[in-house]
């Protein structure tokens, strides 16, 4: 198995405390490195694991998007980020999944330009603790989730 498979694993075990909110493609999660300036960093995996969005039939394919860009609103509302970066890049994890990166007007404007992970240094940023550090952040986030899924369903 892979990363995102592990992942997903320990999420339907119950064993992730960062998990956020089911979602029609998978799981919503905190992610693992929150860099300061971009803090509220997040990710989709979808369930079940593929290698590429273009693994998944059209549908599925739809669904896993505006369940990316619904996380990114929900982070959005919680951050008062200024915008959302979103990518799907499945190179050094060749399992699909989507990270939703929050960008601050306070960023150092060089830093703005890049994209998040040219910006900073994730792999030394500090590990994210929804237990912990991170417990508000993550309930506002994973209260954000839920009202704006139960919004969309509604239509």
């Amino acid at each position: 198995m892979g990363a995102i498979a592990d992942r997903l694993a320990r999420i339907q075990a119950g064993d992730d405390p960062q998990m956020l909110a089911r979602m029609p493609s998978g799981y919503a999660i905190l992610g693992k490195y929150q860099p300061d300036p971009v803090r509220g960093a997040c990710m989709l995996l979808p369930d079940p694991v593929v290698p590429s969005p273009n693994d998944l039939i059209p549908p599925d394919r739809a669904q896993f998007f505006a369940d990316l860009v619904l996380l990114g609103d929900a982070i959005l509302e919680v951050t008062g980020a200024e915008r959302i970066n979103y990518l799907v890049l499945c190179n050094q994890v060749p399992e699909l999944h989507g990270h939703c990166i929050p960008r601050f007007a306070s960023e150092d404007p060089a830093l703005r330009l890049q994209g998040p992970f040219e910006a900073y240094d994730f792999g030394s940023a500090r590990v994210a603790d929804a237990l912990g550090a991170d417990q508000e952040l993550h309930g506002d986030l994973a209260h954000a989730l839920q009202h704006l899924l139960a919004e969309r369903d509604a239509f």
